[in-house]
């Protein structure tokens, strides 16, 4: 717990270098409401194929509040597949199950945060609402 309480304040640290810990703070908190808001647009719509769009839409609306938005997109995005990556060993054993949708993941999610058009990975049907 230490180790990743240290990892996170560096990274702080110097993500903050170049403007005020305030509005960094609050950037990376609304781009973390981003990837909260994103999530749950995924599990609401339930639409097979959609992953990637969500995805990459997080990143990118989080990328959009500036440099906090772009730390807390990437942290949040490697934590999330960092923990799917563990659960699946759990579930699957060493099989190497899910490290291709993981790389496919980290591709859209590097997409969006680099502020190319999330709408590259929507499928065809998702409704307008998404």
């Amino acid at each position: 717990m230490k180790l990743f309480t240290g990892l996170v304040f560096c990274s702080l640290v110097l993500g903050v270098s170049s403007q005020s810990w305030v509005s960094f703070i609050g950037e990376a908190a609304q781009g973390a409401w981003d990837m909260v808001r994103a999530y749950s647009d995924m599990r609401e719509a339930n639409y097979i194929g959609a992953d990637k769009y969500f995805h990459a839409r997080g990143n990118y609306e989080a990328a959009q509040r500036g440099p906090g938005g772009v730390w807390a997109a990437e942290k949040l995005s490697n934590l999330r597949e960092d923990t799917q990556r563990i659960t699946d060993r759990f579930k699957y054993g060493d099989s190497g199950h899910g490290v291709e949708d993981s790389r496919a993941d980290q591709f859209a999610n590097e997409w969006g945060r680099s502020g190319k058009d999330p709408n590259h990975f929507r499928p065809a049907g998702l409704p307008d609402k998404y």
